[in-house]
């Protein structure tokens, strides 16, 4: 028994020895590996720590780039880039505003070494759980070492750095210190850098002064600084402020009495001033220099195309002319691609997206551009006859207003009154794919669909996309590339970037702009568009899509090419809104302003009228304006007045039918004119309409 008790317990012992053996083996060869690592870090860290500036220069560097940005006549358009505000000692900052961002940013600052392992690995578990980085582990040192030496590419190279740099300012600096540096630095939304900034730009008092519901809301900025910003969205700002005040009495901050009187509801913003339209130009064209200027910090002016007069000459035309609900964009463009003005909605305050530039929208009839110039293009010249009678295209039959037909005319007066079914005879004639590839020559860059229907601009498209293609016929069939910047220099003069005017390339022959360009001025001369005359030739072409949704003009005179789009955001119909109404006469009141000093240009083909035609001003000045046309989804007969007659479009229309198609306005009937007489090859009925010799009947809408 007892020598076998023995070796028993010497084989429990020599158990032992071996796994005590195994465990030294194992600690040897991870923890000596590890022990390396670790030391390899902290002398890497103690030399980062080295390199940092000092305190003092750390807390002059400013964050950000300043931009003066000048109009084409060098007078200051608008100041851009970060603001900051009275630099304050970490005792001068309320306390209230070091517990809200600590316990919303990094409850565990007061503990780790500038990286939070504990954090890291709950971030790697809600990224197993749900598949995406959901939450971040970064501590308010990271977030310092990001904001002063970094950028916020979210790469492996780079968070590497962040980590060595927030360690490296750990060991240089003291945590009050590093708390100081953060919340003067740090970026708050708006332009603004640092608490003094944000608290001033947002409640108008400087930070000392922060309630601890101010405090909340400047807190939750971090996050999402223009998601949660008080300016762009108050509701979501106080939101947020509710979470943060909820995270302060969590960590034991605040007690739940203080947080339950802390009313964020009642903290009051201060108003912005006034921004006007300029900002939409802006915030198209200033992007471009990361392009233009890359990697450069220093301060710069801007100097751009934008024309003062001409930009609230647009502005103006927009508001005073845009209906009801509705929005309105401009775009106006010099012979070389310059941008002279834009308009990018009635009030950039109100909502500062750009419908001018990223608005994608159905140009109705103003697409007809590229079906004539692919006919053109194809032999087909501006006096060709066709005949505008019912026809049939894959199953699919346009009509044209009224249900009228006007029999055989000539391609000029087609496309003068926007006759559908003439558009989608040439479309079957000519290729649906050759329209589509002429409107991708001509710079339209959104998807475009090639069904017959193509033809009356059921395809989405920009407005500053068509307002180059019209720009690019007014240039003889020359390429145009709009731009924005012509010049970049520094706050010393040295020039970083030089607009270069290119020779454009041949897009079409000369005859062939030559002859859209006539049919263009025959719209605006007789057709649907005479509310966009302004007493020198015009070449322009209206735009309305099904029910309303949409109305356009595109025009040029005198090298300014521009075009005007109105509408709802949201796609509904507008009563009464048509191409050649409302959108006209926007672009008829600013162009009056935009050509006032530039010469009179003759275009390079003369409009050719018919001798029986009226004159242009007579029939830019008869006609109800207020009556107008209301054609349904397959282009059935038009309802009168108020649109809720016969013929109104029914609900769920499938938004493929152009709308400005209809006839001329009836004036009372004009002296009469000598020989020669009206063309026989139209009807009686379409002569009399478009002459106006016929008294319409009382109340008769015009277009």
């Amino acid at each position: 028994m007892a020598r076998g008790a023995g070796r028993q317990a010497g084989n429990t012992g020599g158990g032992r020895s071996r796994g005590g053996r195994v465990m030294r083996a194992l600690l040897l060869w991870i923890g000596l590996p590890l022990l390396f690592v670790v030391g390899v870090i902290a002398i890497i860290v103690g030399v980062e720590a080295q390199s940092l500036p000092s305190y003092e220069d750390l807390k002059s560097s400013q964050v950000g780039q300043t931009i003066l940005v000048r109009a084409r006549d060098g007078s200051e358009l608008v100041s851009l880039g970060p603001s900051y505000g009275h630099w304050l000692t970490y005792e001068q900052i309320p306390e209230v505003m070091k517990q809200a961002i600590v316990s919303t940013e990094d409850r565990r600052f007061r503990d780790h070494i500038g990286i939070d392992p504990i954090g890291i690995l709950r971030s790697l578990m809600v990224r197993e759980q749900t598949g995406h980085w959901r939450q971040g582990g970064s501590t308010i040192t990271q977030q310092l070492a990001r904001t002063v030496f970094l950028n916020n590419n979210r790469t492996f190279n780079r968070k590497g750095r962040e980590a060595l740099i927030a360690m490296a300012l750990e060991w240089r600096f003291s945590k009050d210190e590093i708390l100081e540096l953060y919340l003067n630095k740090v970026y708050f939304g708006g332009g603004a850098y640092g608490i003094d900034a944000a608290s001033r730009k947002f409640f108008g008092h400087p930070a000392t002064m922060l309630s601890l519901p101010e405090a909340a809301v400047i807190a939750g900025l971090v996050k999402a600084p223009s998601h949660f910003s008080p300016t762009a969205d108050m509701q979501a700002a106080r939101d947020r402020a509710k979470t943060v005040l909820s995270v302060m009495q969590d960590a034991g901050a605040i007690t739940a009495e203080q947080a339950a009187e802390a009313n964020v509801d009642k903290v009051t913003m201060v108003s912005e001033g006034k921004q006007n339209s300029v900002r939409y130009f802006t915030d198209w064209a200033l992007p471009q220099l990361d392009t233009l200027v890359p990697d450069n910090k220093d301060p710069i002016e801007v100097w751009t195309t934008l024309d003062p007069k001409m930009q609230a000459a647009a502005t103006g035309a927009i508001q005073a002319n845009v209906p009801t609900g509705a929005q309105g964009a401009l775009v106006s463009l010099d012979r070389d691609g310059a941008v002279l003005a834009m308009v990018g909605g009635t009030d950039y305050v109100t909502s500062n997206y750009n419908r001018a530039t990223n608005a994608v929208r159905q140009p109705g009839s103003a697409w007809k551009l590229f079906v004539y110039l692919t006919a053109l293009e194809g032999g087909a010249q501006p006096g060709d006859p066709v005949i505008d009678q019912p026809v049939t295209v894959d199953g699919w039959s346009p009509r044209n207003d009224e249900g009228r037909y006007a029999g055989q005319i000539d391609i000029r007066t087609a496309f003068a009154y926007s006759k559908n079914t003439v558009a989608a005879e040439l479309g079957q004639k000519y290729g649906f794919d050759a329209i589509a590839s002429m409107a991708r020559r001509f710079g339209i860059s959104t998807p475009i669909g090639t069904n017959p229907s193509m033809v009356l601009g059921t395809n989405d498209v920009r407005l500053i996309e068509m307002a180059r293609a019209f720009a690019e016929v007014s240039a003889r069939g020359t390429s145009v590339e709009p731009y924005g910047i012509t010049k970049v220099e520094t706050t010393d003069g040295r020039v970083l970037y030089q607009h270069q005017v290119l020779q454009g390339q041949t897009l079409v022959v000369p005859a062939v702009a030559a002859g859209i360009t006539d049919l263009l001025q025959t719209a605006v001369s007789t057709g649907t568009g005479t509310a966009a005359q302004i007493g020198r030739p015009v070449a322009g072409k209206t735009g309305t899509t099904s029910s309303n949704k949409d109305g356009w003009f595109m025009g040029f005179s005198s090298g300014i090419t521009t075009g005007v789009w109105m509408g709802r955001d949201d796609a509904r119909p507008i009563r009464g809104l048509y191409g050649g109404t409302a959108p006209a006469r926007a672009f008829s009141q600013y162009m009056r302003v935009a050509v006032a000093s530039r010469p009179v240009e003759q275009f390079d083909t003369q409009v050719t009228l018919p001798a029986w035609q009226l004159e242009p001003d007579d029939m830019g000045n008869t006609g109800d304006p207020n009556g107008y046309y209301y054609p349904d989804g397959q282009g059935s007969p038009p309802a009168q007045g108020d649109g809720t007659g016969p013929g109104a479009p029914p609900p769920g229309d499938n938004g493929q039918q152009e709308l400005d198609y209809g006839s001329p306005p009836e004036p009372p009937r004009p002296a009469p004119r000598p020989a020669p007489t009206a063309p026989t090859a139209a009807s009686r009925s379409f002569l009399d309409q478009a002459t106006g010799r016929k008294t319409p009947p009382s109340g008769q809408p015009n277009i």
